[in-house]
């Protein structure tokens, strides 16, 4: 673990995903965290982050599932996400074709009590879980959005066995119609 400036860098048993704890002052006021930092952030997340797109999304029911979502290359992108409100169960599926942990996924809490962010290399699909109602997330992203390179894999593809901690509540038409995992998926 590795202490950079206002940001921590947490690895992963998965290679170049990693987790972001922030630490926060506080007073009578209330308290002050950094979301982000391209200098803190540097080589985290394998390149250097530099901000395209954010995006800010809210979901209402506890065991939502939204995702699982990654861009085609050559559109990958890298994402820092942070939850706002609420609680998630946030999931990263290394698709990064000769890895080491090729379809393996890995899961954390991001919450705004324990202000931990997952920093998702390209390679990756990302998705969540909410534990709670109303649960906010923002998503910095290092690419503007293609829907042209939009790809996805179905949350419930039992290829992947993702502990989803609740039973679903909501997933989209959309998320539901992504292609489950067969023989003649060899990543990205």
């Amino acid at each position: 673990m590795t202490t950079m400036g206002r940001l921590r860098i947490c690895p992963t048993p998965l290679d170049g995903l990693t987790v972001v704890e922030r630490s926060v002052d506080e007073d009578e006021r209330g308290h002050f965290s950094r979301l982000f930092c391209a200098e803190e952030l540097r080589g985290a997340g394998g390149e250097p982050f530099a901000v395209a797109q954010i995006n800010h999304s809210v979901t209402e029911r506890a065991g939502s599932v939204r995702g699982l979502h990654f861009q085609w290359p050559p559109h990958g992108e890298t994402k820092l996400v942070s939850c706002l409100r609420g609680a998630v169960f946030d999931v990263a599926v290394d698709l990064r074709r000769g890895s080491p942990t090729f379809l393996r996924w890995h899961g954390e809490v991001l919450s705004r009590e324990n202000r931990r962010a997952a920093l998702i290399p390209e390679g990756f699909a990302h998705g969540f879980q909410t534990l709670e109602p109303g649960c906010e997330l923002i998503y910095v992203h290092s690419r503007a959005y293609d829907p042209s390179a939009e790809g996805g894999l179905d949350p419930a593809d039992t290829a992947l066995a993702i502990a989803w901690p609740l039973p679903f509540a909501d997933v989209s038409a959309r998320d539901r119609g992504h292609p489950r995992i067969g023989p003649a998926f060899v990543g990205l």
